[in-house]
This record gives structure tokens, sequence and C-alpha cells, in this order.
């Protein structure tokens, strides 16, 4: 009797000493995970300040950031599961089948991050231009691991896929320095052509902010069904392209009549015949 009441306190003892072991090995991981995790974090932004420091393109700053925590915190939890004594050697060789099959699954995510490389490789865009990709319009917020962010003129967010963007066509407003404005003017049959040529000629030449040297364009475009159509060319820096357009709009609208000119509109003439 005494030799089983020994063995049992042998075997409670060992218990004992197994659910002490295991929970200070899950504490350790609950702890590894949360110190890690907040690490992570601060490592990502540790990262930023780097390159904000440097002057590094915005667009490389949220990529590499992103990129850091992400790692990291994979990091992390490989190294908080080990604590809890699972083999890695047999943890990795799992890990990569299930990444084999998760790798399929999400192929898609797999392509979003290959895009994300490709747009800091190849840089068609950067944080700050305004661009039209894959249907939508706005300026670049921000560049992530999977995605690109961008805010449209009334201040609506709208989240692309790298993938697709990479594989897109994109269209970059403000990538180079000069763009060319264009405009078509109407002036009624009838109305002095020459007249209004040098009235054009003059708002350009008056603009500053339009460009002197660049090959700009003034002549007639269209003969229309209920106008001649004058057709204006400027050259201007990107960033003053709608200023100029909206100027010079307003200013034929208001001095086109004081010298003359009528704007047309589409109009019909009918002539009726009596019959006698």
């Amino acid at each position: 009797m005494n030799q089983v009441e020994d063995w049992l306190g042998i075997k409670q003892d060992k218990i004992v000493g197994i659910l002490i072991d295991l929970g200070f090995r899950i504490a350790l991981a609950i702890a590894i995970l949360v110190i890690g995790f907040w690490m992570s974090k601060a490592m990502g932004r540790a990262v930023e300040r780097i390159l904000i420091s440097r002057k590094a393109d915005q667009s490389l700053i949220g990529f590499m950031r992103s990129l850091t925590s992400i790692g990291l915190k994979a990091l992390v939890v490989v190294t908080a599961i080990s604590q809890l004594g699972v083999e890695m050697t047999s943890f990795v060789a799992l890990l990569g089948a299930a990444g084999l099959a998760i790798g399929m699954a999400f192929s898609g995510t797999l392509s979003n991050f290959a895009g994300g490389v490709m747009i800091l490789l190849f840089k068609p865009f950067k944080v700050g231009d305004y661009v039209h990709m894959q249907g939508e319009e706005g300026s670049v917020k921000e560049v992530l691991i999977f995605n690109t962010i961008l805010t449209t003129l009334d201040n609506k967010v709208i989240i692309l896929a790298n993938g697709a963007v990479a594989n897109g066509t994109i269209t970059n407003f403000t990538k180079a320095k000069k763009r060319r404005v264009d405009w078509e003017f109407g002036i009624a049959y009838g109305d002095d052509l020459k007249q209004a040529k040098l009235l054009l000629s003059r708002f350009m030449d008056e603009d500053s902010r339009i460009l002197k040297d660049e090959g700009n364009f003034i002549g007639l475009g269209a003969l229309g069904d209920s106008s001649v159509n004058i057709t204006v060319r400027a050259w201007v820096e990107t960033e003053d392209y709608w200023n100029v357009f909206f100027a010079m709009n307003e200013r034929v609208y208001n001095e086109f009549g004081a010298a003359g000119l009528s704007i047309p509109f589409p109009q019909m003439d009918v002539h009726l015949k009596s019959e006698k």
C-alpha cells in the first residue's frame, strides 16, 4: 500500500512539474508575441524615420515600413511557437507544405506583392502624382506592399491592388514638368477671324504662366455646323495647367463680346414654304 502511495506521489509531482513547465512556456510565448509585435511596429516606424531623414522616395518609405513590420511579425510568431516545444525542423517542413498550398490559394496576393516591387523598381508614379489607372483617378497617397492608395479631388479614398496596377495602363498627369493645354473656341460665321486670333494671341502673351518658347499654336480648327472653331494650344508648367485653362476660358467669355465677337450656340434655321 505504501508503494502505491509513493508511486502516485511521484506521478503527481511529475504532472505538477509538467504543468508548471507548460505554463511557463505559454506565458513566455505570449510575452514574446506581445513584446515582439510592439517591437515590430516600432521597427517599422524607425525604418520610416531613417528613410525620411535620408529623403527617400515617399513610395519606398511606405513600402519598406509595411514590409519590415510584417516580416518581423512573422519571425516573432515562429519564435513564439518554438517556445512551446514544437520541433522547428518539422514545423518548417509543415510550413513549407502549407506555404505551397497557401501560395496557390493566395496567388493574387503574391501577385500584388510582386506588383508593388515592380512599381518601386520602375517608378511609373510616386506619392503626390496625379494618375489615372484601373478606371480610377486621383493623387497617389501611399504605396504599400499589396495596395496603392489614391485620394480623389473630392477626398474619396480608393485602394487599388498592386498586381492589377503594375500590369495595367497608367496615365501619369504630373510626372512631366510641362503639359500642353488645349482649347477650342467658337465664333459665329461672319465674325472677324483675324481679330479673334489676334485677341487670343494677346491673351497668351499677357499670361506669364504660359511658356513663350514652346511652339504655342492658334489656328482654324474646323468649320462647324453652327460656329467657326479656333484651336488654341499652349505649354505651361504642370502645376499651372488647370489655373491657365480656367483663366483663358473666363477671359474669352468676358472679352470676346466687347470686341464684337459672338460665341455661338447650336441653332437651326427653319424655312417655311407656302403652297399656292
